[in-house]
């Protein structure tokens, strides 16, 4: 009777230990099947977010073929905050173009012979021929907006710069260039969520610098000195877009809309929507009315 009694036992806990891990088991497939289904959704999103951009894509090659037939030159300059999204823009705006008539350019730190020349003279080296278009990932706009924060350059050097750059651009505006200011614009929050990221991404560490560690501190700095370039540099024949850039997606969409919309161009699909989103997007004259505004009543710039 006892063994019969320890047999009982025994089995008993075989069955229990064999049930405690096929429970286990379950719980592995949902979690194993949550994480595919996450992995699914997030695919999916991407392609639907891809998929609503490749209309707006295509009409860019219409642009460009016009451009080509024309003969004409066209200049985008991207800025904004680090972690703004510029780069990501820019990728999808020339994921589909034509690669022999457009070139991205994103210029490192100065040479010493570099700063022994007139500053403009390393930008204007890149500049497009005829029938291309020259994509600034970062811009002559460096001296307004990151040397004078990090002291990379002198006050006189900052102020010659403001002083002479609307006339320079107003000049390449009346020989023919077609030049679109965009400017991108993120939240304080957002950018630091974005460099987290940074930090703990494989992938994306290579995008995190030494200053890129500064910014968030010298956040009031860069407002600072965006609220002066817009100020001095917005004009009637070279403005300023501003674009909200939290969202990267619709960012780009309005971006793909701002330079569709610069130009008038055969075969445009009239079926499509080019009005930009105004809580998204708005001309550098505004963005100074709300920066002032901010200024006036809250005694800051706020973003």
């Amino acid at each position: 009777m006892s063994n019969r009694k320890d047999r009982a036992k025994v089995k008993f806990r075989g069955e229990k230990v064999q049930l405690a891990s096929l429970f286990a088991r379950i719980e592995q497939l949902e979690r194993e099947n949550a994480r595919l289904k996450g992995v699914h959704d997030k695919a999916l999103n991407h392609y639907r977010k891809q998929k609503q951009l490749k209309p707006y894509e295509a009409e860019l090659i219409k642009l460009q073929e016009q451009l080509e037939r024309d003969n004409r030159r066209m200049i985008i300059l991207f800025e904004g905050r680090d972690a703004a999204g510029k780069g990501g823009a820019i990728q999808r705006i020339t994921f589909y173009m034509n690669s022999r008539h457009y070139r991205v350019v994103a210029l490192g730190k100065p040479s010493e012979e570099q700063r022994s020349q007139w500053y403009f003279q390393k930008y204007v080296s890149h500049f497009p021929r005829g029938g291309e278009i020259v994509i600034f990932d970062r811009s002559w706009y460096n001296r307004a907006l990151v040397e004078p924060v990090f002291s990379f350059c002198s006050e006189q050097e900052h102020q010659h710069f403001m002083q002479g750059v609307v006339g320079f651009e107003q000049d390449l505006v009346r020989q023919g260039t077609l030049l679109i200011k965009v400017y991108f614009s993120v939240s304080k929050a957002r950018q630091a969520q974005r460099f987290e990221v940074r930090k703990v991404n494989p992938l994306k560490q290579w995008k995190l610098s030494e200053i890129d560690l500064q910014v968030q501190e010298r956040w009031d700095d860069f407002s600072r000195v965006k609220y002066e370039m817009l100020k001095r540099t917005h004009t009637r024949e070279t403005p300023w877009t501003i674009i909200r850039a939290d969202n990267r997606q619709r960012a780009r969409l309005n971006a793909i809309k701002v330079i569709l919309n610069s130009v008038d161009y055969a075969g445009r699909n009239r079926s499509l929507d080019y009005q930009v989103d105004e809580k998204l997007v708005c001309s550098g004259a505004l963005e100074l009315e709300k920066m002032s505004a901010d200024l006036l009543s809250k005694g800051r710039f706020i973003e």
